[in-house]
C-alpha cells in the first residue's frame, strides 16, 4: 500500500485545492451571516430542525457505529498491529502519553456545561416530569452519554486512521489517505481534496462553536467580576483579543512557555475540581458519581439509539443530543490529530483504550461533581434561580453555583483565568492543525505554513463572531450540524478504507508464511565462518562496505532483470548511503518495497567483556537489516553474498506475489 518506503519528503507548502475550495466556502459564509444576521439566524435555525428531523436518526447509528469499530478493531487480531512499523517504538512513556491524552480531554467547554447542562435537562427532561430526583439521574445519565464513549470513539477512530496511513504505509497525513485502499493514487485528485476540504470546513465550524461557548462563558466571568456587559460586540472584542492571542504564538515560536502555563492550569483545573468536591457534600458527590457511572453503562445500548420515537414530537434531540454528535464529528480532525501526533510506535490495541479511557475518567468526573453540585443546590437547598440561569443565561450558571462555596471571588477569578487559557491554546493548536491539513508536502511530523495559521485563526474568528450576532447559541448549534452532515458521510467511507486495509495487512502475513522458494545456501566459507560471523559485531565501516561492494549491486543486478521483464522499477538513492532500496510497481495494484537499511545498536554485554578493553564498552555495532513496506523484518544480511542477498530478494517478491493472488 504504501507510496515509498520513506516519509514524503520537500518543503511544507499550501495544498491549491484543498485550501481554495474550504476557504471559500467558510467566507462566503461568513459574508452571507454578518451582512443578514437575522435571516442567517433563521436559516440556521430552520436547517437545524429540518437535520434534527430528517438526519437524526442517522447521526445516532453513525455515532454508534464509530464506536463499535474502533472497539471490535482493538479486540480483534488487527489490535496488534502498530501505528508504524513493525520496528517503531514509541516516542513517549506510558506516562508522559497518558499525561497528554489527558490534556487533550480538558476544553473550555466543559466549564460551560457542566453545570448548566444538567439542570435544563432537570428543568426540560426530554422524559418524565421535571425537577424530581428521576429527572435529576436522568438528567445526569444525559450528559453522561454526551461527553462519553462516543465522543471519543469518533476521535480514536480518526486518530487512528490518520496515524496508521502515514505511519504505516508512509502516505500524507492527511484525512484522504483513509480512502487510499479504496480509489488508490486518486486521493491526490478532486475526489481526495475535497474530503480534506470539507473536513477543515467541519473543523472550522466545531473550533467556532467551542470559541463561541468559551467567549460566553468568559464574558460572563467578567461581568461577574467587573460589571462587563453581555454585548455582542464585547464578545466580539473578545474573540479577536485571544484569538489575536493564539495566532501570535502559533506563528512565533513562543509556545514552549504557553505548554508551561497550560500545564499549570491543568494543576488548576484538578485543583478546583478537588475544591468542589471537597468544600461541597463530598459523600453525596462521591455516592452520585458511582451511581452516575453506573446509569450510564447499563444504558448505553438503549441510549445509544434513543430517538424519543415515540414520545411527543419536540426539538429536544436536534438541540442536544443530535448537536453534540455533530459537535464531536466536527472536532474530530482537530483532537485526531494530536493524537495520531502522540501515538507513533503504540498497537492500535493499546491506542484505542488509551484514547477511550484516559480522557473519559477526568472528564466524567468532572461533569458528575459539578453537575451534581449544582442538582444538590436545586434540589435540597432551594436555590431556584440556580436551575432558572441555566435555562436563561447557561453561560453565568458556574459562576452562581461557585458563588455558594467559600472564597467565592477568588475561586471564580481562577475559573476565569483557567478559561482564558484554555482558550487561547484550544485556539493556536486549532491553527496550526487546520493549517496543517491545508497544506502538503514536508514529513508527517511537520506543521503547516505559518501564514496559514494566520489565515485560519482570521478566519475562525470571523465565523464565531458571525454565528454569536446571528441568534448566539442557537445559531453556533445549527451550522455545526449542518456542515458535520457531509464529513460524517465521509468518516464512513474512511471507515470501509481502514477496515480493507487491515484485511489486505492479515493476508500479507499470511503471505509471509508461505516459503515459496528454496531456502538460501549457506554463507560463505562453511560453518566456521558462519560461526565466525554470528559472534561478530560489525563497526559503521564495515556494514557502508557491504552496503556498497555486495548489497547495492545485488539490487541493481536483480533491478536489471526486472526491467528486461517490463516491470516498473524504481531504486532510491540514499544521500547518507545508510539503506539501498528497491520498488517495483504493480500498477494500482500493491507495490513490492526491498529495502536494506543500515541500523546501529550497542555491543551485547558479553561481547564487550571479551574485547578486552574498557574503551570498547560503550562501542556500537551495526547489521544491514531488511525492511519491507510495514517496516523491519529484524533479520541482517551482512554475511550474505550477493547471489544469496538476490535469492532473498526473490523470496520475499514470490511471498509478495502470494500477497496479491490472496486479495484478487
Amino acid at each position: 500500500m504504501s507510496a515509498s518506503p520513506t516519509p514524503a519528503s520537500g518543503q511544507v507548502r499550501m495544498n491549491p485545492p484543498v485550501f481554495y475550495f474550504s476557504a471559500t466556502f467558510i467566507l462566503l459564509f461568513g459574508i452571507i451571516v454578518i451582512a443578514m444576521p437575522e435571516q442567517a439566524g433563521a436559516w440556521l435555525l430552520a436547517a437545524q430542525n429540518w437535520a434534527a428531523n430528517t438526519v437524526g436518526w442517522y447521526y445516532m447509528l453513525a455515532m454508534t457505529l464509530y464506536l463499535v469499530f474502533v472497539v471490535v478493531t482493538a479486540l480483534s487480531g488487527y489490535g496488534k498491529i502498530k501505528l508504524g512499523a513493525d520496528h517503531d517504538e514509541p516516542e513517549f512513556s506510558y506516562l508522559s502519553w497518558a499525561g497528554m491524552l489527558f490534556a487533550a480531554g480538558i476544553s473550555i467547554t466543559l466549564f460551560f456545561f457542566c453545570v448548566s447542562e444538567p439542570l435544563t435537562h432537570l428543568a426540560q427532561p426530554p422524559q418524565g416530569e421535571a425537577g424530581t430526583a428521576d429527572a435529576a439521574r436522568q438528567a445526569m445519565q444525559i450528559l453522561f452519554l454526551h461527553w462519553g464513549l462516543h465522543g471519543w470513539g469518533v476521535f480514536a477512530f480518526v486518530g487512528m486512521a490518520l496515524a496508521y496511513f502515514a505511519y504505516r504505509h508512509n502516505l500524507p497525513l492527511a484525512l484522504r489517505s483513509a480512502l487510499y485502499p479504496l480509489i488508490g493514487k486518486r486521493i491526490n485528485g478532486p475526489i481526495g481534496y475535497a474530503v480534506d476540504g470539507f473536513g477543515i470546513i467541519a473543523t472550522v465550524f466545531g473550533l467556532g462553536a467551542d470559541m463561541g461557548f468559551g467567549v460566553l462563558h468568559l464574558n460572563s466571568g467578567l461581568d461577574y467580576l467587573f460589571g462587563i456587559a453581555h454585548t455582542q460586540w464585547i464578545q466580539v472584542g473578545l474573540i479577536t483579543l485571544m484569538m489575536g492571542a493564539a495566532i501570535i504564538v502559533a506563528v512565533s515560536g513562543v509556545d514552549k512557555g504557553v505548554r508551561v502555563m497550560s500545564d499549570i492550569n491543568m494543576l488548576l483545573a484538578c485543583a478546583l475540581l478537588l475544591f468542589v468536591l471537597f468544600a461541597g457534600p463530598t459523600q453525596h458527590l462521591l455516592n452520585t458519581l458511582i451511581q452516575n457511572i453506573g446509569d450510564y453503562l447499563g444504558a448505553l445500548p438503549m441510549k445509544s439509539f434513543d430517538l424519543y420515537a415515540y414520545d411527543k414530537p419536540s426539538d429536544w434531540l436536534g438541540g442536544w443530543t443530535v448537536f453534540y454528535w455533530a459537535w464531536w464529528i466536527a472536532w474530530s480532525p482537530f483532537v485526531g490529530l494530536f493524537i495520531a501526533r502522540i501515538s507513533r510506535g503504540r498497537t492500535i490495541r493499546e491506542f484505542v483504550f488509551g484514547v477511550l479511557l484516559i480522557p473519559l475518567g477526568f472528564t466524567l468526573a468532572w461533569m458528575s461533581i459539578f453537575g451534581n453540585s449544582a442538582i444538590d443546590q436545586v434540589l435540597n437547598h432551594g436555590m431556584s434561580a440556580l436551575g432558572m440561569s441555566a435555562v436563561d443565561n447557561p453561560s453565568m450558571t458556574l459562576y452562581l453555583l461557585l458563588e455558594t462555596y467559600p472564597w467565592s471571588k477568588t475561586v471564580i477569578a481562577v475559573t476565569v483565568f483557567i478559561s482564558f487559557v484554555f482558550f487561547v491554546t484550544s485556539a493556536d493548536s486549532g491553527t496550526v492543525v487546520l493549517s496543517t491539513l491545508s497544506a502538503k508536502g514536508g514529513n508527517p511530523d511537520e506543521d503547516g505554513p505559518k501564514w496559514l495559521r494566520v489565515f485560519w485563526g482570521a478566519m475562525t474568528a470571523l465565523v464565531t463572531s458571525a454565528l454569536l450576532f446571528s441568534g448566539s447559541i442557537d445559531a453556533l448549534k445549527s451550522a455545526v450540524v449542518l456542515t458535520s452532515l457531509p464529513f460524517s458521510m465521509i468518516l464512513l467511507l474512511m471507515m470501509w478504507g481502514l477496515h480493507k486495509a487491515f484485511y489486505l495487512e492479515s493476508q500479507k502475513q499470511i503471505a509471509q508464511l508461505h516459503s515459496l522458494a528454496p531456502v538460501s545456501g549457506s554463507r560463505r566459507g562453511g560453518w566456521r565462518q558462519r560461526l565466525s560471523q554470528a559472534v561478530h559485531f560489525p563497526s559503521r565501516d564495515e556494514v557502508y562496505r557491504f552496503l556498497d561492494t555486495t548489497v547495492r549491486p545485488g539490487i541493481e543486478e536483480v533491478s536489471a532483470v526486472f526491467v528486461e521483464k517490463g516491470l516498473n522499477v524504481v531504486t532510491q538513492p540514499d544521500p547518507t548511503n545508510d539503506s539501498v532500496s528497491l520498488e517495483i510497481g504493480h500498477g494500482e495494484e500493491h507495490p513490492f518495497i526491498y529495502q536494506v537499511q543500515m541500523r546501529g545498536y550497542f555491543t551485547p554485554s558479553f561481547a564487550r567483556g571479551g574485547m578486552g578493553s574498557k574503551e570498547l564498552n560503550n562501542r556500537r555495532y551495526y547489521r544491514a537489516e531488511v525492511h519491507l513496506s510495514e517496516g523491519s523484518q529484524d533479520y541482517d544480511l551482512v554475511g550474505y553474498t550477493k547471489e544469496q542477498i538476490i535469492n532473498d530478494i526473490l523470496d520475499q517478491y514470490e511471498r509478495h506475489l502470494q500477497f496479491l493472488h490472496l486479495v484478487r
